[in-house]
């Protein structure tokens, strides 16, 4: 699969060479001879051609039907496969992937500041720009953080070693959570409905492109005070052409925040089966579901690596993770048992495991429904890797009964969906940016064979998996 043609050897030295911040793609550039699936549920094309010009999709399909001028460079891909680049609905910039980015579940601040930790984390985003198109990621939605999430969309837009970025900016939370700093917040209580709308026309005055809620069960509030704050913000952001998006693990929020407008639910429903109503109002509305299976899994895992006082192992098959990261979350084996409160440690294990068969077992329902789904991880928390992590997350849909085309295109084109970026990005289509993944495997026969990725190809630049690797 690493033939090239003469021209194309000749040509490629430059496509492939090391560049700065807003290299521009080459004019033209042809990968030939894969098997294409373009993410739209169409069958797959054998010895395809997908032919790019100024970074993007001039024509993608047959061989016989996308001719290739004389004297284009030409990446033979014979035997592999290409599909579009990964998109990954559901991020936070403003976590770490370990708990030196979210002491609310593990305080480390006496060994890592947390105000540094968010200086790094506004200051060096390229880490994460990189682990993500490292293992195939080129779209990414961060879905809640600090307000200086916003300012990545501009700066990774044209940046071929980084995935398109939509921001949501700071959430509006229905807790008053105390995870913010001195002079910037993450975190906007919903005290009441005025509160709500201030908080989303502050989050429009911003150009956010979508407005999140944190619908979290307070017990001390009666729930029909916080669903009137939520109902308040789905309303003004329905007044205001705004996307509501809300975090709704329990299936009485999520039917709420469905009644309010919800345009996507970035998390399963994990204490019910959902029900026939549930199913009536997602279609509805028609709102994406976006299950993060996996994400509590990595809390559990963090705890029993603290208390055993070994490092975590790391599923990043493709060496994606930037040593900094790498470094951190190996002294999971020095942090000290004495961190951890292991009877309330115990009982998160145990119901995660019960939360974890109801999410999958509500997968199959939402998608035997015909509803939307889109691939997200919630990147960012603990264990839940910028990048790798999105592989555990698919075969977790296949294993919860989806079949790999569904969650190739949950992972592509529904992604491109939830970000507001479908026109553009998404699936392999004449008019598209060029943003691909190039498989040593067949993808529509195992989700597993989104491991072996071989290139991927941002805006028409080409990036071998050896120039992407964090580590040698």
């Amino acid at each position: 699969m690493r033939r090239l043609t003469l021209v194309a050897a000749a040509i490629l030295v430059v496509v492939l060479a090391p560049y700065g911040y807003g290299a521009a793609p080459p004019e033209v550039l042809a990968v030939v001879g894969g098997t294409l699936v373009d993410g739209t549920g169409a069958a797959p094309v054998p010895d395809a051609v997908v032919f790019i010009r100024d970074g993007r999709i001039a024509c993608a399909g047959p061989r016989g039907g996308c001719p290739i001028p004389e004297g284009v460079a030409k990446l033979d891909v014979t035997g592999a496969w290409v599909t579009p680049g990964l998109i990954d609905a559901h991020v936070h910039f403003s976590q770490t992937g370990w708990a030196d980015g979210r002491p609310d579940a593990l305080d480390l601040r006496d060994r890592y500041p947390y105000e540094q930790v968010e200086a790094e984390l506004r200051y060096h985003p390229e880490r994460f720009f990189a682990a993500n198109l490292c293992s195939g990621v080129t779209g990414v939605f961060d879905v809640g953080g600090y307000p200086w999430t916003w300012d990545l969309r501009r700066r990774a837009e044209n940046d071929p070693r980084a995935p398109h970025v939509a921001a949501a900016g700071p959430l509006l939370s229905t807790r008053d959570h105390w995870l913010n700093l001195p002079a910037e917040r993450q975190f906007i209580h919903l005290a009441d409905e005025k509160a709500a709308r201030e908080g989303v026309r502050y989050l429009a005055a911003f150009g956010t492109d979508a407005v999140k809620v944190w619908f979290i069960m307070v017990k001390e509030l009666p729930f029909e005070d916080m669903a009137a704050a939520v109902r308040a913000a789905g309303e003004e952001a329905r007044r205001l052409g705004l996307p509501l998006i809300v975090h709704a693990t329990g299936l009485k929020e999520a039917k709420e925040a469905l009644r309010d407008g919800a345009h996507i639910l970035v998390h399963s429903v994990i204490d019910l089966p959902v029900d026939d109503e549930f199913l009536a109002l997602v279609k509805q509305n028609g709102t994406i579901y976006c299950p993060t299976l996996t994400v509590f899994g990595g809390y559990v895992r963090m705890f029993d690596a603290v208390l055993a006082g070994k490092a975590p192992l790391l599923d990043d098959p493709n060496h994606c993770v930037d040593a900094a990261t790498r470094v951190r979350i190996a002294e999971a084996a020095i942090v000290g048992a004495d961190k951890v409160d292991k009877p309330k440690a115990d009982a998160r294990k145990t119901a995660v495991a019960s939360q974890e068969k109801v999410a999958a077992a509500n997968l199959k329902t939402v998608v035997d429904a015909g509803i939307t789904v889109a691939m997200g991880t919630d990147a960012g928390n603990p264990l839940t890797l910028h990048g790798p992590s999105v592989y555990a997350e698919m075969e977790a849909m296949a294993a919860a009964g989806m079949t790999p085309m569904q969650v190739l295109v949950a992972s592509t084109r529904n992604g491109a969906l939830a970000m507001g970026r479908l026109a553009d990005c998404g699936t392999v289509e004449k008019g598209k940016i060029a943003d691909l993944v190039v498989l040593g495997g067949d993808p529509t026969s195992s989700t597993a064979n989104f491991r072996k990725v071989r290139y991927v190809v941002r805006a028409g630049v080409v990036h071998p998996l050896a120039e992407l690797r964090a580590i040698p």
